[in-house]
């Protein structure tokens, strides 16, 4: 398939596949005769793959950063992306219920409850805690949601205010490669950290697993990233270096 081809079957814009492949996320051979872009079906594959994930809320950084680690297991993947979509699902159908009774009431044909006005609005429900529940254990989870609640208003502060200052350190590092000694040196600082503040000593696993979540959790993403473009998929090769360095 050439490449305007592909954009009538998926609805996707030449210029975006262009982008993609500028990327590096989805290139296809080239036709050697005329230089035109020639899509077989693994690459259709691919990009339904990549469809999936943006779906599920992920930067086209982080996508290419996962699609490229040779780690990548595609079965998990789509397990990731059935489970997160099956949430969105049940949220915004709950959601259109509460719509369709509000109408209703709106205009006096029925009345609702005030705790049925905000069924579906239920933010503090999060996904992504049941993600590390599963990949750390509850007792990672549990204890450093403890301790954190534990805290007075002024030693969370704190918290936050050393947690910035950490991300805007390691930031000068992000363009490094992950193995170089500086970085290392910082990783070092970084796992000490964690392990004295939040309630919990992670072990190496765990450690590149909070790496892992950098980079799958795009509210993680948003937030460390706007520290330095690319600093949670630096983070997230730099943590994982780490740990199998310090296990070997």
């Amino acid at each position: 398939m050439n490449t305007q081809e592909v954009a009538n079957l998926t609805g996707i814009s030449v210029r975006t596949l262009h982008h993609y492949d500028a990327m590096g996320i989805l290139c296809p051979v080239r036709n050697p005769e005329n230089g035109y872009r020639e899509y077989s079906e693994e690459d259709l594959d691919r990009l339904q793959q990549i469809l999936f994930f943006k779906e599920c809320g992920f930067s086209l950084a982080v996508i290419r950063s996962m699609l490229k680690d040779p780690a990548f297991d595609r079965e998990q993947a789509f397990q990731v992306q059935q489970n997160y979509l099956l949430y969105e699902k049940k949220r915004i159908e709950t959601m259109l219920e509460t719509l369709t009774k509000t109408r209703k009431a709106w205009k006096g044909e029925t009345t609702m409850t005030p705790k049925e006005k905000f069924e579906g609005f239920d933010w503090s429900n999060n996904p992504y805690e049941e993600e590390a529940r599963r990949l750390w254990g509850d007792e990672v989870v549990t204890r450093s949601n403890d301790k954190i609640r534990s805290m007075s208003q002024k030693e969370q502060q704190t918290i936050s205010t050393e947690m910035n200052q950490l991300f805007q350190e390691l930031a000068e590092y992000r363009h490094m490669p992950p193995d170089c000694p500086q970085v290392m040196t910082e990783m070092e600082k970084m796992y000490r950290y964690f392990n004295q503040n939040f309630g919990y000593h992670y072990t190496p696993e765990a450690f590149a697993g909070l790496g892992q979540m950098y980079v799958c959790d795009q509210r993680f993403t948003e937030n460390i990233d706007q520290f330095g473009e690319g600093l949670s998929a630096f983070l997230e090769k730099a943590m994982k270096h780490y740990a199998d360095s310090i296990q070997s």
